[in-house]
């Protein structure tokens, strides 16, 4: 394992979403101003939008870890394609609300009587939905009648919707959803890293796993890391990881260009598998085990080198015979 080779003391890119890990880029700065800008206001809802693994989960992770927990309760939901009485259901039982056999009536009393109860006891309810863009308008629907829940003119519940750049879309263009945009206080779209912002990335999360030096990424190498990922944290995490166990299995201690560009060929090959590229012998199928399919890849590698070597020896030998 290329932990043990390079003496980390945990896998500093893993795909899991992890708050440690947390990486103040400019535009995570922005979504966590608007972020705690709602979170005072106390009511509507706050909307961050973002590409797939742009890190809209972890965002949300490192701001729980800054909260009071005695003053706020925070309940989380990663949708399906679920409709009004589903989201209902779901929001319910994220709340701790007894739901078992009761009809959607009944789950509305006792969601409302919880977080009656909770502002009783001077705690906030905060509701985050991971994945909005997959909810129907229904859905979408039932969640702004939650936000009708008051007590006096303060707000029982606050919402924090996550989705991928469709639902901007699906928000801004549907007519049902008017009621909806009138009640949200703040929008972001988490953009990708900038190019100046990746070399931090990488030092941050490696020193969190032990990294002392080793391996060394040159310059170039980040740069080509850079142009893979587009700058996108899950696409660099994923790079990263294979580049490391292959670092390992090479037994470098300084990553090149070179040693990026072979990385992400292999990875291009996986994610094609059965369309060759030229001059990159047998294609393999993956295994879903990524030590596994590097180790794999080295091995095919080293027999393609041979079969060129001795394909040259043949040549000279060819070249010498005289009859």
């Amino acid at each position: 394992m290329y932990t043990d080779f390079y003496r980390l003391t945990g896998r500093p890119f893993q795909l899991t979403p992890d708050p440690r890990f947390y990486f103040d880029t400019a535009t995570h700065r922005k979504a966590m101003a608007y972020l705690s800008y709602g979170l005072a206001q106390g009511e509507g809802f706050i909307i961050i939008t973002g590409d797939i693994g742009a890190g809209k989960t972890t965002l949300v992770g490192h701001l729980m870890e800054t909260i009071d927990t005695s003053r706020l309760v925070a309940a989380k939901i990663v949708t399906t394609q679920l409709d009004a009485g589903g989201i209902a259901y779901m929001v319910a039982s994220a709340f701790g609300v007894a739901v078992e056999g009761a009809s959607k009536p009944e789950i509305l009393t006792r969601l409302e009587a919880r977080l009656r109860s909770l502002h009783a006891e001077g705690r906030r309810a905060l509701l985050i939905v991971d994945e909005a863009q997959s909810l129907p308008i229904d859905a979408l629907e039932e969640l702004r009648m939650l936000s009708n829940f008051q007590e006096g003119t303060q707000a029982l519940l606050q919402t924090f919707l996550l989705g991928q750049p469709e639902f901007r879309d699906k928000l801004a263009n549907s007519n049902e959803l008017e009621q909806l945009r009138q009640r949200v206080i703040a929008t972001h779209h988490l953009e990708p890293m900038t190019q100046d912002e990746v070399p931090g990335y990488l030092v941050h999360r490696l020193k969190l796993c032990g990294w002392v030096g080793d391996p060394d990424f040159s310059d170039e190498a980040v740069d080509r890391m850079f142009r893979y990922s587009g700058g996108v944290p899950r696409r660099l995490n994923s790079l990263t990881t294979r580049l490391l166990l292959f670092g390992a299995l090479e037994q470098l201690h300084e990553i090149g260009e070179d040693a990026v560009a072979e990385v992400i060929e292999d990875l291009r090959r996986d994610q094609a598998p059965g369309t060759p590229a030229a001059g990159d012998g047998p294609i393999i199928a993956t295994t879903g085990d990524p030590e596994l399919d590097v180790r794999i890849a080295g091995v095919e590698r080293k027999v393609i080198r041979q079969e060129r070597a001795f394909g040259q020896l043949l040549d000279l030998i060819g070249g010498d015979d005289t009859e």
